[in-house]
């Protein structure tokens, strides 16, 4: 148990924060400690009962299937990619902006009417994660196809509308809007060579975030991480490659 813990530890905090609370969530429901239904957003129960606790549950309430695996796998994939290359020793800077995106997550969903925000986030940080990259980078839809990185989000998409319908797809699609956001705003439309956006010196986390995660020493200075990119012709002699699955969306009611 103590090393399994230990193991826990290395994963880094926002990312940490962002699986359990995914495991908890979604396990609560599937084991029917939770009903499901005290766990969604219903914008009429947090604005005029104050059942705030549903604003946090439902980004993390997932599709309680198999696929769910998936999911869960690529959330922490995408996650830890961001916070240890892009955001690295800057933690809560990504907190911060995590913070801002999940509240426009909210907002853009309203006209939506949805029920739950997890496939927006996971969307908005798979368009993120693939907007860095550098150029040439490939990946596979659960290894049956290989992309490059770039079009990955839109195979996304298109699966959601596949499988889930056009209900899914338009909540997908609110999340990538809200990733390329995130990605224009903050870093300028770079690929993660630092971060040059229009809004990038609003995007620091406040001081008593930094403190709480203990970066007292003010915000560092962004390195890129070392990357060797071969062109896709010359991939079988060691391009970078990045691995996904897919998961399956949740739904729940008819909206």
């Amino acid at each position: 148990m103590a090393e399994i813990l230990a193991e826990i530890r290395k994963i880094p905090a926002v990312t940490r924060f962002l699986v359990g609370s995914s495991v908890g969530v979604t396990l609560s429901a599937a084991l029917n400690i939770v009903s499901p239904y005290t766990l969604v957003y219903i914008n009429e129960l947090v604005t005029k009962r104050w059942q705030l606790w549903r604003l946090y549950t439902s980004f993390f309430l997932g599709s309680m299937r198999l696929d769910y695996v998936f999911e869960l796998a690529m959330l922490y994939r995408n996650s830890n990619n961001l916070e240890t290359m892009y955001y690295e020793g800057r933690s809560s800077d990504y907190a911060w902006q995590l913070f801002i995106a999940c509240i426009t997550i909210i907002l853009a969903n309203r006209p939506l009417h949805s029920w739950d925000h997890h496939r927006p986030l996971f969307h908005a940080l798979t368009y993120l994660t693939c907007a860095l990259a550098p150029p040439g980078t490939q990946t596979s839809v659960m290894g049956l196809i290989t992309l490059p990185v770039a079009y990955f989000p839109y195979a996304m998409l298109s699966m959601d509308l596949l499988t889930n319908g056009l209900n899914s797809a338009a909540q997908s699609v609110s999340g990538m809007i809200v990733g390329h956001l995130w990605w224009w705003l903050v870093w300028g439309a770079g690929t993660g060579a630092g971060e040059r956006g229009p809004l990038a010196s609003y995007a620091r986390a406040p001081h008593w975030l930094r403190d709480l995660f203990r970066e007292r020493g003010g915000a560092r200075a962004f390195h890129r991480a070392g990357y060797h990119v071969v062109p896709p012709r010359q991939q079988d002699s060691g391009a970078r490659s990045t691995g996904h699955r897919w998961g399956g969306g949740h739904r729940l009611g008819g909206s």
